[in-house]
């Protein structure tokens, strides 16, 4: 069975100043663990292609999974998608389709985040709202398949081979 080690990167340019207090990141990381996995490492960054794409680096050799929260919406700072994609080998969009589709009906701006979701190497990455509500509900309709996929990345297959 793969390992099951997560990442939970805070992208939020105030709160990475100190302004305001990183909640999005705590709720990822008791819904990861909650899941199964072992949140190792929590970071907070500001906005930007190259800090995303830094610690996203820094991060993917070290951990099955990492969590992003913010960043993903549609102001001038938001580009966590593409910090994120400045990064990954291949893209997962099911994943990211499925949390957009499932605020349909429920959260009108839902369909305005721009997450993705992918694999560097053999390490999942999934982008989330910074909402902590968001973080919330995206991770629990993606969490039933989360540890599926890092076995699968990782190259174990159980019972698929």
């Amino acid at each position: 069975m793969a390992e099951r080690t997560a990442a939970v990167v805070t992208v939020s340019d105030s709160s990475a100043a100190g302004v305001n207090e990183d909640v999005s990141g705590g709720v990822a990381a008791e819904a990861l663990e909650s899941l199964g996995f072992t949140v190792v490492s929590t970071s907070v960054i500001p906005d930007g292609i190259e800090s995303v794409s830094t610690e996203l680096v820094r991060l993917a050799d070290t951990v099955s999974l990492i969590v992003t929260t913010g960043g993903t919406g549609l102001s001038p700072r938001d580009l966590t998608p593409e910090g994120t994609r400045a990064v990954l080998d291949r893209e997962i969009p099911g994943m990211s389709e499925a949390m957009r589709a499932d605020t349909f009906g429920k959260v009108p701006f839902g369909m305005l985040s721009r997450g993705v979701t992918g694999l560097r190497g053999s390490c999942v990455i999934v982008n989330l709202p910074g909402s902590p509500k968001a973080v919330a509900e995206g991770l629990s309709v993606i969490g039933p398949v989360l540890t599926h996929a890092v076995e699968i990345a990782s190259g174990d297959f159980g019972q698929h081979r």
